[in-house]
């Protein structure tokens, strides 16, 4: 039986005062015995957490009392055990590394498209603007091997500092599309749109949520495969159970 509940959700928002949030923030976590990973930085808060229901929501609701976090919305999933060893809350240069130091997705994110649209759109070939569509897998290979959606442009990519290079290499060829960008949660392709924004690109969307939600709020359509995760499930499928055989180790 399925007991352990599986959060993950970030916000970009300023935290000047990430050193003292990660001691409070630590402090709840362990007095809660919760199991994960919190990243903090100047540019907002990653956050990978495990534990029973009741513990896990009770440190959002307590987390949500701080302004900056009031909306923050995790994404849940079920596990028979907890996919992570240790609480570790760090104060990381960027809750997600670009080394792109222009990139403040704080100061105003690309528009994000719901889940339910995108498929939509991927039912029907075009925007509702009648452009064709293409959707940008922002994820390492190795995750991208695990499963993606149908058609994705795959860069192949072995770390996310390599993107903004591999858009400036490959911007001729998103010309006059909509893309999508998407990734796991969301972090990487919020970050990746905003910079394909600012390199000139007019018509970027990214998909709210990232697979994860997409999942949830939809049947999986044009999506083949299983979405690679990094925690010990190692991979989830459509429904988002855990799929560990799905993947093999990166090289």
């Amino acid at each position: 039986m399925n007991t352990v509940l599986n959060i993950s959700s970030y916000k970009f928002v300023p935290l000047p005062d990430a050193p003292a949030l990660r001691e409070t923030l630590l402090a709840r976590a362990l007095r809660r015995d919760l199991k994960g990973t919190i990243l903090l930085a100047e540019e907002g808060i990653n956050l990978f957490l495990a534990g029973p229901a009741e513990d896990v929501r009770g440190f959002i609701t307590e987390l949500q009392t701080d302004p900056r976090f009031a909306d923050i919305a995790p994404k849940e999933s079920w596990s028979d055990t907890r996919p992570f060893r240790k609480m570790l809350v760090k104060v990381k240069g960027e809750i997600i590394r670009m080394n792109y130091p222009t990139i403040r997705p704080a100061e105003g994110r690309a528009p994000a498209v719901a889940p339910a649209t995108v498929k939509r759109w991927l039912d029907q070939g075009h925007d509702d603007a009648g452009r064709p569509v293409v959707t940008l897998d922002t994820r390492n290979d190795f995750e991208v091997d695990a499963g993606t959606f149908e058609g994705a442009i795959d860069w192949r990519i072995t770390k996310f500092t390599e993107f903004p290079q591999a858009v400036l290499d490959h911007k001729a060829e998103l010309e006059g599309k909509t893309v999508v960008s998407f990734c796991t949660g969301g972090i990487r392709c919020e970050k990746a749109a905003i910079l394909m924004q600012e390199m000139g690109l007019d018509h970027v969307v990214q998909l709210e949520g990232g697979i994860l939600k997409y999942f949830e709020e939809t049947d999986g359509s044009h999506y083949r495969g299983s979405c690679f995760v990094f925690d010990e499930r190692r991979a989830v499928d459509a429904d988002l159970a855990a799929n560990p055989g799905a993947v093999s180790s990166p090289s």
